[in-house]
């Protein structure tokens, strides 16, 4: 969505971009081709952030990258000595390349192990989450991350497996949630897709604090920047979307939502990347 994103930022006019997920720069190349002045990106992912540093080597004396949470943009704009930015980005999604990187843990596709950590530096891997869960709390987990129906039998069946050996990779996981969910026809979907959405949430504790990013990127607004947040998919989007209409009304921060409903891929992007059908966009500009 990288036309849309720039439509909503606006770098022609310069000034400073915080990238909150700079991924592997795809986004933050396209804001300094277009014209942003300077840009600040953070990621987690320390892979992700050494292709991004290659990535972005044009214009190395106009970037800093940053190892850090998104959550954490306040501390590290007050860190970059940074008050204010004229545009911020937040692309929530999981990156194909960390899908397709081996050893990530993330995907079905192949067996390996059970990480799911998008900060490999520190955490608690998705094999240890599962070692050490009570079995309602992961029911729980699957069930309000994964938006699964069956998360009470997958649960059951995750402890029972577990009791003759370590449930620590993504073959063995799957195949755990596939006898566990009960076929009816054809799916749509794989069995264990929603099981694995929803640990890697909780593993990385995706939802917490969302919120409260929004409020803190917005707060770092100059009067007419806009934020811009892509989420994928609807636990995310409804936290933003209801974040920023409750800042709008507050009046608190001074921000207007500008996208009343969220701008998605169109045929020709979803034809060309898959994964991007799931995207929802949402800008809200700082108009005080």
């Amino acid at each position: 969505m990288t036309a849309k994103v720039l439509e909503q930022l606006q770098p022609a006019r310069g000034g400073v971009y915080v990238d909150c997920t700079v991924g592997l720069g795809g986004h933050a190349r396209a804001l300094l081709d277009a014209g942003a002045t300077r840009l600040i990106g953070l990621d987690r992912d320390l892979d992700a952030l050494a292709i991004a540093r290659a990535t972005l080597s044009p214009w190395s004396d106009r970037v800093e990258l940053v190892h850090a949470d998104y959550r954490s943009i306040g501390e590290v704009l007050d860190r970059c000595h940074t008050p204010l930015v004229d545009g911020a980005l937040a692309d929530l999604g999981l990156s194909s390349f960390q899908l397709e990187t081996e050893g990530r843990g993330f995907s079905f596709q192949r067996d390996e192990p059970l990480d799911m950590r998008m900060d490999r530096s520190g955490g608690e891997t998705a094999a240890a989450l599962l070692a050490r869960a009570r079995e309602e709390e992961l029911a729980d987990v699957i069930f309000a991350y994964g938006e699964e129906r069956f998360s009470r039998r997958i649960a059951r069946a995750i402890v029972e497996s577990r009791r003759q050996a370590a449930v620590d990779t993504t073959g063995r996981l799957a195949s755990i949630v596939r006898r566990a969910v009960p076929r009816r026809g054809p799916m749509r979907i794989d069995p264990a897709t929603r099981t694995f959405q929803a640990l890697r949430i909780w593993v990385n504790r995706e939802l917490e604090g969302l919120d409260r990013f929004v409020e803190a990127a917005a707060r770092r607004l100059r009067a007419g920047a806009r934020l811009v947040v892509i989420t994928f998919h609807s636990l995310e989007d409804r936290i933003v979307k209801h974040t920023l209409r409750a800042l709008e009304r507050s009046g608190e921060v001074g921000i207007k939502v500008v996208t009343k409903k969220p701008l998605v891929p169109g045929d020709e992007e979803i034809a060309r990347n898959p994964r991007a059908r799931s995207a929802k966009l949402r800008a809200a500009e700082r108009v005080a």
